[in-house]
């Protein structure tokens, strides 16, 4: 079974995880979904797997480019 992540895959995008007592913002791509698991791209070539139980929000990722 998979759930509303379906519209956020291939976007930049920010997870807010819970782990215990520590929140952390994980920035990347989502990449796939299973019913218990989303996949992340943090880096090029790094792919996380994340529990959805962890993930208590998910938005939109707007980078942000500073030129001198």
């Amino acid at each position: 079974m998979q759930g509303g992540y379906e519209v956020w895959m291939g976007q930049p995008v920010i997870l807010r995880v819970v782990a215990g007592t520590l929140r952390v913002p994980l920035r990347g791509r989502l990449l796939s979904e299973t019913s218990e698991v989303v996949r992340l791209r943090i880096a090029d070539s790094w792919d996380v797997d994340i529990f959805k139980t962890m993930v208590v929000g998910v938005e939109h990722d707007n980078p942000v480019y500073v030129l001198n």
